[in-house]
């Protein structure tokens, strides 16, 4: 699949049981992670399991053009050799960071304190999302930046010639604005604080101390408080990623609203931060077990069993949960389509500004399969329809968005009628292989004309 060009219309229609071991790639958020510590250490970090979809593949480009060496040496082994915290170049043309936000918001903390400018742009889709939220705690340290109108690419960032350190309340719980923030406190002197009233993934955190740096984290009346000592020399590291809990949704998802179902997929990762979709699951009724818990490279590793739930019930997802679970709200709704009564998911408003409004595209295309739904700013309410219960026959729109595309195809596994999606081709993105793992697992999904 390729996230550009032509769009890819597909298909999925309803068929027999999911069975097998669904295989799901490296861990996104720490692809992109691997890939800029090892740029801005000294040395040479090695990385195998790195997800090879467009998304983390423009973050290596990027990394190329500010002057690491970056060598891909087989399925999803890599090599980067970095030029040390402040040794990036300035590139000598734009960066596109393609569609994600994740890549262009955090490459922009990692050289916003560094005397150098750089230009970003991104597909349609990413040059819609507002990066105030990130250029404005980089301007505290003394970066400045040139964008269009409400803060959207492409966008020039200049970068402070004389950085000051930062103390920074996430005014929104966000992974992105976080470590973006703790990337520029890299090279500026002393400490850079950020507080987070709400915890989000910490895999920042996690690899900024695998590298060496001096970082402390508490609790605090304020929330989570962030402490980074600037300017450390990073040591190069060797990094296996986890399989992606983002990307496990989906074949895990699929196996509980397909009748017989019976997956395992192995080797995922279960940091505390991002599993709250596997806990709301649960909560739900699902037959979704965890087996042969372990560590690998500091992260929490289990394989994840699931099997099909003809019983699951409607739940509310507490608000305070949505930060490690943001990623997932579109693939639970479609479960939420498939159990009894109704599920609440409130606190989710972070949805209306990712890759599309993610409440609005999963609302517009569940009522056109046949679902009730309710919304608000910062709600979304699905009503159950029961195992098979969805009727289906619609074409969702996927909007540029790889997850809305994924989860409207897993919904059509198990609705009365087939469902399309207008474009498959973002999934690309962030799961190359999802065409092919879930045809291996025994869905049925075809490639349609436009």
């Amino acid at each position: 699949m390729s996230g550009h060009g032509d769009p890819i219309p597909m298909t999925a229609r309803k068929g027999g049981p999911l069975s097998g071991v669904a295989e799901v790639p490296g861990d996104k958020s720490i692809s992109h992670r691997a890939l800029l510590f090892g740029a801005m250490a000294v040395g040479e970090t090695r990385i195998t399991g790195l997800l090879e979809g467009q998304d983390v593949l423009d973050t290596a480009k990027a990394m190329r053009a500010f002057g690491a060496e970056v060598s891909h040496l087989g399925h999803g082994e890599w090599v980067v050799n970095g030029v040390g915290v402040g040794g990036f170049a300035e590139p000598q043309d734009v960066i596109d960071c393609g569609n994600s936000g994740t890549g262009v918001r955090l490459i922009m903390g990692c050289m916003a304190t560094s005397p150098i400018s750089a230009t970003f742009t991104g597909d349609a889709s990413l040059r819609g999302r507002p990066m105030g939220r990130v250029t404005d705690p980089l301007a505290l340290f003394g970066a400045r930046s040139y964008g269009r109108q409400g803060g959207r690419l492409p966008m020039t960032i200049v970068g402070a010639e004389n950085p000051v350190p930062v103390r920074y309340v996430v005014p929104v719980p966000s992974a992105q604005v976080k470590s973006a923030v703790l990337l520029a406190g890299l090279n500026a002197p002393g400490q850079t604080v950020v507080i987070e009233k709400e915890a989000t993934r910490d895999h920042t955190e996690r690899m900024l101390a695998g590298f060496g740096a001096e970082i402390t984290t508490h609790d605090s009346p304020e929330g989570r408080v962030i402490t980074l000592t600037g300017q450390p020399e990073l040591k190069p590291q060797t990094i296996a990623v986890p399989r992606d809990p983002s990307s496990a949704a989906f074949p895990v998802c699929a196996a509980l609203i397909v009748p017989g179902s019976d997956v395992l997929v192995p080797g995922i990762g279960l940091n505390p931060t991002r599993a709250g979709l596997f806990t709301t699951l649960q909560e739900m009724g699902a037959e979704l077990t965890f087996e042969n818990l372990r560590e690998e490279g500091g992260e929490p590793v289990a394989d994840l069993r699931a099997r099909f739930s003809d019983n699951m019930q409607g739940i509310e997802v507490p608000p305070e949960r949505a930060p490690s679970m943001i990623d997932e709200y579109p693939i639970l709704s479609v479960v939420a389509a498939f159990a009894n009564g109704k599920t609440v998911m409130r606190g989710v408003k972070e949805l209306r500004v990712k890759e599309s409004d993610r409440i609005d595209a999963m609302a517009r295309g569940l009522e056109a399969c046949g679902a009730t739904i309710e919304e608000d700013e910062d709600t979304f309410i699905v009503r159950g329809m029961g195992a098979g219960g969805l009727p289906g026959g619609a074409t969702a729109q996927a909007r540029l968005d790889h997850r809305i595309a994924m989860s409207f195809l897993c919904a059509g596994m198990a609705s009365q009628q087939p469902i399309s999606v207008d474009d498959a081709g973002p999934i690309a993105t962030s799961f190359p292989i999802f065409e092919p793992l879930m045809e291996s697992l025994g869905a049925h999904l075809a490639r349609t004309k436009s």
